[in-house]
């Protein structure tokens, strides 16, 4: 079944491939020689404008991360087109949260000669989406996708989020050294791409930990009555529950466990990191811990800059999944400049020379396998918001 729909998902990419060549070649689409430009750098000027595409869920259970993700994007190309030399026209259209609304969007982007794209927002979604861009050709720059194996699927994918096994590591090493961790019960999604892979990091560094695993309890991405399993999880006396869910689910989660009474410490991988967890859980909220790719309190010239015209533009501070989108677009202008050319191909080759770019994530790198290099940061919830875990 699963090669049966790879093989449809790559004649369709086939088909409009062609399509998107046949256009070009009647003068439809961007013309070619404009996005080539002179110089490099800050000294690259491109006549064109530069078509970005992005993906995200604006609709959908990851609406609240989309949203974010899409204030971070606009703010970008408010400040990168307010710079000399290159200018860009971003499209940005809705996933749906649904992996076949997404592919409908890749066909989209493969099709009008898009230069690059970001997104989807959830990994699940990139998983199915992302062939693709591979199979078109067209570089893709994934900013909040954690699960292990997203840029394995091709030389055109890469990310600027950090992995799981980059952030869950550091997160479970400092929660056992802070609460001297002996016995945990697990809980996780089974039934997402990106909270499963979270829960073999999470059990792995566990391990690693020597932290003894009583119980692993497993829901849907769709739950929201977790009662019966955390009655469960309470009878085990964890020293704290470790958790690997979406913020649809992570919210009453941790609501209901407060409500019996569960008074450990709580532990959450990346969907945990959203100010709505802390809206709309409340007091529940105080104490959960969580790993994160970036750290609204870093001092770094780039990050105290990005806070400020965020809250400038938008009235309230960003979060992580805002922090990730808007560096994206830094990722991509670098890119561009790179090879002062917005063809695929060249902003293809041009990712893969980002070293030490100055963001607001930090100092980050794309190493051999697509991937990004920056420090993570361990928070826990207090008075309302994150801090760093100390």
């Amino acid at each position: 079944m699963r090669k049966a729909l790879r093989t449809a998902v790559i004649l369709s990419a086939s088909a409009l491939l062609l399509a998107g060549c046949s256009a070009a070649q009647d003068g439809g689409g961007t013309a070619t020689g404009s996005l080539k430009g002179t110089g490099s750098g800050d000294a690259c000027t491109i006549e064109g404008t530069v078509p970005l595409g992005a993906a995200l869920s604006l609709t959908g259970a990851a609406a609240s991360y989309g949203e974010s993700q899409q204030n971070g994007l606009n703010l970008a190309l408010k400040d990168l087109n307010a710079k000399d030399g290159v200018k860009y026209d971003l499209k940005i259209e809705d996933d749906g949260t649904d992996p076949k609304q997404a592919i409908g969007v890749f066909e989209k982007f493969v099709r009008d000669g898009t230069s690059a794209v970001i997104g989807p927002t959830l990994s699940n979604t990139a998983f199915q989406a992302q062939p693709i861009a591979q199979d078109g050709g067209m570089p893709v720059l994934a900013i909040s996708n954690t699960a292990e194996g997203i840029t394995e699927q091709g030389d055109f994918i890469f990310r600027d989020s950090l992995t799981e096994g980059q952030v869950i590591p550091q997160t479970i090493e400092a929660a056992t050294e802070k609460f001297g961790l002996k016995k945990v019960v697990v809980m996780y999604s089974n039934d997402d791409a990106f909270t499963e892979s979270g829960y073999k990091v999470m059990a792995e560094s566990l391990e690693d930990q020597g932290v003894d695993v009583v119980d692993t309890l497993k829901f849907s991405v769709k739950d929201t009555d977790f009662r019966s399993l955390l009655t469960a999880a309470k009878e085990s006396k964890p020293d704290a529950i470790v958790v690997s869910a979406l913020i649809e689910a992570a919210i009453p989660l941790v609501t209901q466990a407060r409500e019996l009474g569960i008074d450990a410490p709580i532990i959450g991988g990346n969907g945990f990191n959203n100010p709505q967890l802390m809206k709309d859980a409340g007091a529940a909220a105080e104490g959960v811990i969580v790993g994160a790719a970036w750290n609204s309190a870093s001092e770094s010239p780039e990050n105290i800059a990005f806070m400020k015209a965020y809250e400038d533009e938008y009235g309230s501070g960003p979060d992580q999944f805002a922090a990730q989108a808007y560096t994206g677009l830094l990722v991509l202008d670098h890119a561009v400049r790179v090879n002062c050319s917005g063809e695929r191909t060249d902003v293809q080759e041009g990712l893969t020379q980002v070293k030490d770019l100055k963001t607001p994530l930090g100092s980050l790198t794309i190493n051999k396998d697509r991937d990004a290099e920056h420090s993570a940061v361990v928070q826990i919830v207090q008075d309302g918001k994150f801090a760093v875990l100390n």
